[in-house]
């Protein structure tokens, strides 16, 4: 069966109702479940939380209104999902995802960017319910855009991928509805982590892409972005594993944060009308107008790739050129 058409299954399955669509046969379970156990004994560990990075981003800003006076009104940027999205690994806040992109928006906007991080190592999908309420109570902080990364430990837990799908969907439309853009950072390919071996590897790369495409056709349904996770963009991960993970060979290091953050900042800032010529497609460089499921598929099988709405049911399917991060300078 097609990646497109398995995710089209499982979001249909999350939409009406369904739990128990799987991803794997039943025949490869036994073998999945042996190899993880070898794999948690390579795998290492981190001991500490992760570095706390909340507060007031790009402060040289503040002075800087559109007419020369007063100051710009901060954005606010949410920050929502697992151990990825929570920086776990790195030791100094200002490495952490949601740091680089608060103060790479703050660059991009010329404006201060005021950041809350909810993201909870260990989340699943489940734990979304809980960190779009601690969000949306604060009355004080109503986000201009969440950014949610969550999914791997969905599949290494086995939750049922119409469940997850549900759940993610459920999110974004809440956080939507509250006037937040949204852009999703999908499942990442969790065959690239070094210990696990194969069969293991190629079937954990599958169903992390399968729940990759479908979490998006999800997302799109709901007026979110995706932007697919992948390998981390392989490239670089591929061709440096050591240096892009962390102690633990799983997470990232900072420098795989730096890199993964690099192809999320550009649909952020699109998201919020930053980036010139947001979306128009270029022919050149591959990008199309895809039917949903379809360009889904193609996004989670090519890391750093953008999926949006456009006319329903088609989708635009988005290669943004990446840029280098300032250093971020939290107050």
């Amino acid at each position: 069966m097609s990646r497109a058409r398995t995710a089209r299954r499982i979001a249909a399955g999350a939409a009406y109702g369904g739990g128990g669509l799987g991803l794997l046969g039943a025949a490869a379970v036994g073998l999945v479940l042996a190899e993880v156990q070898l794999a948690k004994r390579t795998v290492g560990t981190v001991q500490s939380d992760p570095p706390r990075a909340d507060g007031r981003y790009g402060t040289e800003f503040a002075g800087s209104g559109a007419d020369g006076a007063g100051g710009a009104e901060p954005l606010r940027l949410a920050m929502l999902g697992d151990s990825t999205a929570a920086g776990l690994g790195v030791h100094r806040a200002r490495q952490t995802p949601a740091a680089l992109l608060a103060s790479g928006l703050a660059a991009v906007a010329e404006r201060p960017v005021d950041l809350r991080n909810v993201a909870l190592s260990g989340a699943m999908s489940d734990d979304l319910d809980r960190q779009v309420r601690l969000i949306l109570d604060d009355a004080g902080f109503l986000p201009d855009i969440s950014v949610i990364m969550i999914g791997a430990n969905d599949v290494t837990r086995r939750m049922p991928p119409t469940q997850s799908v549900r759940l993610l969907s459920a999110a974004v439309r809440r956080l939507r509805g509250a006037g937040s853009e949204v852009v999703v950072g999908t499942c990442p390919d969790l065959g690239t982590i070094e210990p696990v071996y194969q069969p293991l590897r190629w079937v954990a790369r599958r169903v992390s892409r399968q729940l990759a495409a479908a979490q998006t056709i999800g997302v799109i349904e709901h007026g979110g972005r995706t932007v697919s996770m992948g390998d981390l963009l392989g490239p670089e991960f591929a061709a440096n594993p050591r240096e892009m993970f962390g102690p633990d060979s799983y997470h990232p290091s900072a420098e795989g944060y730096a890199t993964a953050v690099m192809a999320v900042l550009p649909t952020v800032c699109a998201a919020l009308g930053l980036w010139p010529e947001a979306d128009r497609l270029d022919t050149r460089r591959g990008e199309d107008m895809l039917p949903v499921a379809q360009a889904a598929s193609a996004a989670a099988g090519q890391a750093g790739t953008e999926v949006t709405a456009a006319r329903a049911p088609w989708a635009l399917l988005k290669y943004r050129r990446r840029r280098q991060l300032p250093d971020p300078d939290p107050t």
